[in-house]
């Protein structure tokens, strides 16, 4: 008897060196399967069924999440997506495969079983809407910036980081320096506290700056979360260090004390940017 024609085609869909089975509701790479809980890969079937048209939340809501479920909806799907992105080894602020389209959806943007996915404008859109939601689609969904490339946030940020290893080092090897400037401008016991200031804050954030610049550098990709818990630390630790252009003050003058040191007040604000443009919390 002749067996019936098989449909195995249809649930296999390939995209890059990832294969997805529908039937077995299995995630492959290169051959080998990978791990990927049942919410995450039902959303990733229902992108990849869309791959190159929008899925809105609310479709997934309703083809994911049936309406006597009572979770949280907004973050299980975030969720859902942090983990296809983490196993697909994606980047929200750079997408490969998944793109977040602010307060609408997400697109699977890459060819799936080697077919581009289609235009994501219509022929028939007039000019002026088709530019529009070219420029809404790729703002940043928190910061609502056009979103950089990732590479050059992360080497931005790196160097921030350079830049205060260099402040403290140089502060530590010229320590009697600091305390002569000091010694020259306030009383004795003022004098001793900018010396103590300077050596536990250097000391304390070398370490701190080199596990930063280590994590940006190795692109640990919870380093979003991490800093929001240390950025009270970093926040005080740098508006601290902010003033140290008045302990160059006989050097420097006055007016450029003051312009270095309003620099630096931003700096901090500068670095959770950088860090928020590179590392979404949720998406």
């Amino acid at each position: 008897m002749p067996m019936p024609p098989s449909n195995r085609g249809a649930d296999l869909l390939r995209f890059g060196v990832f294969e997805v089975d529908l039937a077995a509701g299995e995630l492959r790479k290169n051959g080998a399967r990978l791990r990927l809980q049942e919410q995450p890969f039902q959303v990733l079937a229902v992108l990849l069924e869309n791959a190159g048209r929008v899925v809105t939340r609310e479709d997934l809501r309703q083809k994911i999440w049936p309406a006597d479920t009572f979770v949280d909806f907004d973050h299980s799907l975030n969720t859902a997506v942090n983990k296809i992105r983490e196993v697909l080894g994606d980047s929200a602020s750079s997408p490969r495969f998944v793109e977040t389209l602010a307060r609408r959806g997400y697109r699977f943007i890459a060819p799936v079983n080697g077919v581009e996915p289609p235009a994501s404008t219509s022929p028939n859109l007039p000019a002026r809407d088709a530019a529009t939601r070219a420029t809404t689609e790729t703002l940043h969904p928190e910061l609502h910036v056009p979103v950089p490339r990732r590479g050059v946030v992360r080497y931005l940020f790196g160097l921030l980081q350079v830049m205060y290893l260099i402040f403290y080092v140089s502060a530590l090897y010229h320590l009697h320096d600091v305390d002569r400037v000091a010694s020259g401008s306030l009383p004795d016991w003022g004098a001793r506290v900018i010396v103590i200031a300077v050596l536990v804050t250097g000391a304390t954030g070398i370490p701190l700056r080199f596990y930063l610049l280590s994590a940006v550098a190795f692109d640990f990709r919870k380093l979003g979360e991490t800093f929001r818990r240390l950025f009270p630390f970093v926040l005080a630790l740098d508006q601290l260090w902010a003033v140290a252009p008045f302990l160059l003050l006989p050097q420097i003058g006055i007016g450029l004390a003051f312009a270095a040191t309003a620099a630096l007040l931003y700096v901090p604000f500068s670095e959770r940017t950088l860090v928020r443009m590179a590392y979404q919390l949720g998406s």
